[in-house]
């Protein structure tokens, strides 16, 4: 009992390192913290020095610091900032263009049909909390398309649920089950509309009546327990439904914004010191994960290709809708790229397809150092290009 707890205090401690050592990464070459995190990953495990593993503890930690992040994110916006109708065409087409852009790459390299639609699933997905964690460092969490690539990507996930389990049936069964398909939206946007709705009209209220107690008065930190309580009980209950536990997390955070307490702690202002040490775990993690030693040499070619094609089919399935519905040039290509990053959500997807047999080893590494590389991209982007110089803040 003694070797495990010590055990699980040295990785907690080396990964809190690590996480230091990614800030000391990120001074020295002028970037987000980030993608210091990320860089110090992949020196510290399997690809370089393989000093650090993908523990299941790790893994724990990571799935932790992901829920709490977008929790406070969520902080930041309004539940009227991710209802615009523009944000789910949005989405939508930056589903659309990103699957046959994945899919038909997969089908030029020669791979089959199954490993194909895979391929092009694993390229619908978003992974905001890399966009999101960058736009919080740089305080531009409130611009017009910030709000956009939080509310797209939210239905993003939605429809990417969904090509999900098109594309199992697709393949498993040769056809698609339009009453499976019409029950999981169902339950994906039923969860999204109720969920926000009794956490803004009901808990909110509840931890506002909570915050005039006695008991609030003689203990301060309850109601951050309690809102905490609801941030992994939303994320909970969004998997539960087939959602990502990050939409749930984020649902709590929105409805919990601009919530006035006074004789409580700071909800907000707690989870944010959770979210700096969990989220630079989570980080540190996305490096760990991919191994490039995994690799073949006549995959690399593919991995370079597929990663190019998820950029730009993100960006130009993204940007584009967005330029059209009135939004300045900039505006959109901040939109197209904050929306390129898969991250964690693109490596789930591969992880499916090859526990199920429909995809090989080499494609599973291929898909997540993809997805690694496209985590980079866009905090690099960001920093040296569009929040370098001027921003148009015009919507």
């Amino acid at each position: 009992m003694e070797s495990a707890a010590l055990a699980i205090e040295i990785q907690m401690s080396l990964l809190l390192f690590l996480a230091l050592a990614g800030y000391l990464v990120a001074s020295r070459i002028n970037q987000s913290a980030t993608i210091g995190a990320i860089l110090v990953g992949v020196l510290v495990g399997p690809s370089v020095l393989g000093l650090i593993t993908y523990t299941d503890f790790v893994a724990t930690l990571a799935h932790l610091g992901a829920i709490i992040l977008l929790f406070v994110i969520g902080f930041e916006f309004n539940i009227r900032d991710i209802l615009d109708p523009r944000y789910g065409v949005i989405g939508l087409v930056g589903v659309v263009v990103p699957w046959i852009g994945g899919y038909a790459t997969a089908v030029f390299f020669g791979f089959d049909f199954a490993s194909a639609v895979f391929v092009g699933t694993a390229l619908t997905a978003t992974s905001i909390a890399i966009t999101a964690n960058v736009l919080k460092e740089i305080g531009v969490l409130q611009t017009p398309a910030a709000k956009a690539i939080i509310g797209a990507a939210v239905i993003d996930d939605v429809l990417s649920l969904l090509v999900l389990a098109v594309s199992t049936d697709l393949v498993v069964s040769g056809d698609i089950s339009v009453v499976s398909v019409g029950v999981m939206l169902g339950k994906a946007v039923g969860f999204i509309v109720v969920a926000g709705a009794v956490g803004y009209f009901g808990i909110r209220k509840v931890i506002e009546r909570m915050d005039a107690t006695p008991l609030a008065r003689k203990y301060p930190e309850f109601v951050f327990i309690f809102a905490m309580m609801v941030a992994f009980l939303y994320a909970m209950l969004a998997d539960l439904v087939g959602l990502s536990g990050i939409i749930g997390a984020f649902l709590a955070g929105v409805a919990f914004a601009g919530v006035e307490l006074r004789q409580s702690k700071g909800v907000h202002e707690g989870a944010e010191y959770f979210q700096i040490v969990f989220a630079s775990i989570f980080f540190v993690s996305l490096g760990i994960l991919a191994d490039v030693r995994a690799l073949t040499s006549d995959m690399v070619l593919f991995l370079v290709v597929l990663t190019l094609i998820a950029i730009v089919t993100k960006v130009v399935g993204c940007a584009l809708p967005a330029r059209a519905m009135g939004m300045c040039r900039e505006d959109s290509l901040i939109i197209g790229f904050g929306m390129a990053p898969r991250g964690e959500v693109a490596m789930i997807v591969a992880l499916i397809g090859l526990e199920s047999g429909l995809i090989g080893q080499s494609i599973f590494v291929v898909i997540v150092l993809m997805s690694l590389l496209t985590t980079l991209i866009t905090p690099i982007v960001y920093r040296n290009w569009f929040y370098k110089g001027a921003y148009c803040p015009v919507d």
